[in-house]
Parts: C-alpha cells; structure tokens; sequence
C-alpha cells in the first residue's frame, strides 16, 4: 500500500484519486477551495457536458498538436468507460446533438454530489482549504507537500491543480508554480474556448444568436480555421460554439500582435450565384417596401439593422432604388461579414486553458513526470486543451485514470 497525496480536487485529481483507493492505496486530497469540482459543477452551462461520444480517432482530432500524448490514457479509460463509472455512481448519462454527454439530470451538481460520495465512501482523506506552497523535492524525488505550514510526507504526489480559466472555481495557476519550482517548463497559459472582442459596436445585437452559419478565422488575410454551428453576440462579444472553437487559434495570434479576422457566411446553404437569385426575386416581391423590409427576408430583425449599418445603407431606402452595386454589397455582406478582431476575453470568462506542463515533460505512457521521480500530473495543467463538447473534461479523468494506474503498479 502507497501513501499518495494528490494536489486539486478536480475531475483529474478525483478519478486519480478514486481509483487509487479502490487499488488499496491511503489517499489524502489538498483542495485549495473549500468545496470540491467547483468548475465541474457550472460545466456545459451548468448542465454537465462530461464527454463525447464520438470515435477514439475522431476524439484526438479535436485537440491541438499534442493531443497524441493522450493515446494511452484514452486507451486506459475513454468516454463508455467514463459513463460506467457514473452509471455505478448513480448517475445516469444522455447523448444530444454533436455527440455531447451530459449528466441525464441537466444538472452537473448531481455529478459533483456523485464523486464527494465516492470519496466518502472509500474513507479518502479530503483536506479542504488547504493549498499546497511547496513540493518537497530531495535528490530529484518528490517526497511530499507543505500545506498550511506542515509538511505532509509521501510515496508519491499527483499533481491536478488545474489551469488558470475560471479562477473563481480555484484554478488560480498554482500548480505551475509547483512545477516551476522543480524544475519544469511552462508553455505559456492563454484563455482558450474564449469569446472575442472585435472592433465593431455589437450592443444592439447582445441577445442575437444564430445557427446553422460559417465562420472562419483569418490570420494576416489567410484563412486559418473554420466552423459551422451556432454563435451568439453575448456582453458586447463574439462567442457561441463556433467562436469558442475558433479562439484556440485566434487568442495566440492575437496575444502575438497579428492581424486577426472572423469572417461569417450568414447563408453557407446558398453559393453566390443562388443567393443572388434569392435576393433578386426578393427584390421582385417586396419592391414597393424598403430595405428593411427586404433583410428581414434573410436576418433577425435586429441583426436587420445591425447588418444595414454596418454596410453603411439606410433601412429606409426604396428597394426599387437598389441598385446592381448595393445588391452586389448585400451579397457579399451576407457570404463575407467581416469583424477585426482586437482582442479576447480574459481568464475570468474562459472555459479552459491552453498552454501548460510541457508534454515533454511527462512520460505520455504513465503521467510521470521525467524530471523528479515519483510526481505525476494530470488534467488541465499539461499543456493539452481541446475544442468545446467534452473532450476537455474526458481528458482530465482519462489522464487522472492513467496516473492512478502507473503509480499503482510502478514498484520502488
């Protein structure tokens, strides 16, 4: 029997820490925060989005370029595995649309409730309001943490404080001046699954949002990326699934200085050449109304006036007096609406974090870290982050799964 100690009571530090219990091993958790998963419990808009259903292949195309670090621990416990284990929990689990598990409730407090339960009932020691301040390292070994102003030893130490998105939930960075200390590198953390700010006044269309549209990120005029779903005009900002994708990408180029666009096509069912039609016949019909009248055809009312405006028309103009070049704006307006980005949400709105933990670091096959023996690491502090639907938090309990199976089996 090890005497383990794992850092954050998050998924990643959880299922670490369930499972190694369930192996026979003392446990003791240090939460910095006086409840547990406080970000899991306002996951999927409070409703608990755990995982994804989609294939093993597909699920590693949704992260960035280190996503093939998480091969083994994907292998280890994946999405059925992590919906069992609810399931034996007492939770009950539903699929909708793009694949997307949520916690059958629609409440991801119920998933929270499930694993205090679980650490109750397999007697893990939970020590709440108790950051650690220092790993205690000697001869390259991890030998235990400071808390508090003690020193707790132990056999090893996982390491799952978490990234820096929604700080208020306790994922302050903690865990990168942990790591830091001893020696590891730290990709530089970025908000990720993040709305943009844009140059463009959007308070008239605060409570718009759209579905079935196109977006696409360019970078110095060069597409870079590009989704298809919804988006909404939240607080003054670009977000929505498909802007939240599509910050994983932009916030970089952004934090580097670099030209930055989202481009929106309003109508991806209809080519150039059919929309043009459509508004041609439009223009038939309605030729006796005005302007106005004739977007509401294409648009929400109030995105109507926002789109006119921004082309620089009047709503009250006759549509007999459009002419072909106004036609020709209004369709490349409704294909090509153009929004500079200039900046992106902060830590206080992200959803997760990219960068980290370097990945190099870490042994992929045991979450061990390759520079001091006996410490390993786990969910959102290594640099991995993936696009929103789940994947993120199935990568935390995967990888919390993984190291709870190294670390059992490893023998001193």
């Amino acid at each position: 029997m090890k005497n383990v100690i794992v850092i954050g009571a998050g998924p990643a530090g959880l299922m670490a820490s369930i499972k190694l219990a369930e192996m026979g091993h003392k446990v003791t958790v240090f939460e910095s925060m006086p409840k547990i998963a406080r970000k899991l419990g306002i996951s999927g808009k409070g409703r608990g989005n755990i995982t994804n259903s989609c294939s093993y292949e597909e699920f590693l195309k949704h992260f960035n370029n280190n996503g093939r670090f998480l091969k083994t621990a994907f292998r280890c416990f994946f999405n059925t595995d992590l919906i069992n284990f609810f399931r034996n929990e007492g939770i009950t689990t539903t699929e909708e649309r793009g694949g997307r598990i949520f916690i059958g409730s629609g409440r991801a407090t119920d998933a929270v409730n499930a694993l205090h339960k679980a650490l109750l009932k397999r007697k893990i020691n939970l020590m709440v309001n108790s950051p650690v301040s220092e790993l205690l390292i000697d001869n390259r070994t991890c030998l235990g943490v400071s808390s508090n102003g003690r020193q707790h030893r132990s056999d090893a130490v996982i390491l799952a404080t978490g990234g820096k998105s929604y700080p208020a939930t306790g994922s302050t960075g903690q865990g990168y001046e942990l790591a830091k200390a001893c020696g590891h590198s730290i990709v530089t953390p970025l908000p990720s699954l993040v709305a943009l700010k844009c140059d463009t006044d959007l308070s008239s269309i605060q409570s718009v949002s759209l579905k079935n549209i196109s977006a696409e990120l360019r970078v110095e005029n060069k597409k870079v990326s590009a989704k298809f779903g919804e988006l909404n005009f939240t607080d003054g900002n670009l977000g929505g699934p498909i802007i939240l994708s599509l910050s994983r990408e932009a916030v970089p180029a952004i934090n580097s200085g670099k030209n930055c666009a989202i481009i929106l096509d309003l109508k991806p069912a209809l080519d150039s050449e059919k929309l043009d039609a459509r508004i041609l016949r439009d223009i038939e019909i309605k030729k006796h109304e005005n302007l106005l009248s004739l977007m509401r055809g294409f648009l929400p009312i109030d995105l109507c006036y926002f789109f006119i405006n921004k082309l620089s028309l009047s709503y009250k103009l006759k549509v007999s007096d459009l002419t072909k070049n106004v036609r020709m704006l209004i369709k490349s307006g409704l294909k090509e609406l153009k929004f500079n980005l200039v900046d992106y949400c902060k830590w206080e709105n992200a959803i997760v974090t990219s960068g980290g933990v370097s990945t190099k670091e870490i042994v992929a096959t045991t979450m061990e870290s390759k520079l001091i023996k006996n410490l390993y690491f786990c969910g959102e502090i290594i640099d991995i982050d993936a696009d929103t639907g789940g994947f993120n938090l199935q990568a935390a309990f995967s990888t919390g799964y993984l190291a709870a199976l190294s670390l059992n089996s490893k023998v001193d």
